[in-house]
């Protein structure tokens, strides 16, 4: 049976969505993703486009609230915004783990199209590689 993880991000329309994205292609066999925001948005189209270019489709995503999540059980809950938004993430039941990896928020990019589209690829990217090294910390095999 699968680890349920979650990523949680204020709007669930950048980061928490990469996360889950990364952690289903890197170790999808062994845990399950989700991700969900605090106060849910709208997909933010940049990522969509940074994602596409990493091999990733997520424009068919929706975005989703934390609540819809409370009654789960998660083995981790990982916070992908800033530290005064993770305080905010409630209490999960059960025996979760909670992490946070703070990560710039590309919808506060300013610039031309080209220049958020940068910045994203580099918080798409270092979140790929926080994923990647937490799945080679947790889970040897899946690295």
């Amino acid at each position: 049976m699968k680890q349920k993880i979650l990523f949680v991000c204020i709007h669930n329309s950048a980061r928490s969505q990469m996360a889950e994205a990364f952690l289903d292609q890197i170790c999808g066999d062994i845990f399950e993703a989700h991700s969900a925001g605090i106060e849910p948005g709208k997909l933010n189209p940049i990522v969509v486009e940074a994602m596409q270019e990493a091999g990733i489709d997520i424009s068919g995503n929706r975005t989703k609230s934390v609540a819809d999540y409370l009654s789960q059980p998660f083995a981790y809950v990982i916070t992908v915004c800033d530290e005064t938004s993770a305080e905010r993430c409630p209490i999960f039941p059960g025996v979760t783990k909670r992490l946070h990896w703070g990560f710039p928020d590309p919808s506060g990019f300013q610039g031309t199209h080209d220049e958020k589209l940068t910045r994203t690829r580099e918080i798409r990217d270092q979140i790929k590689a926080r994923v990647e090294a937490w799945c080679e910390e947790i889970c040897p095999a899946c690295a």
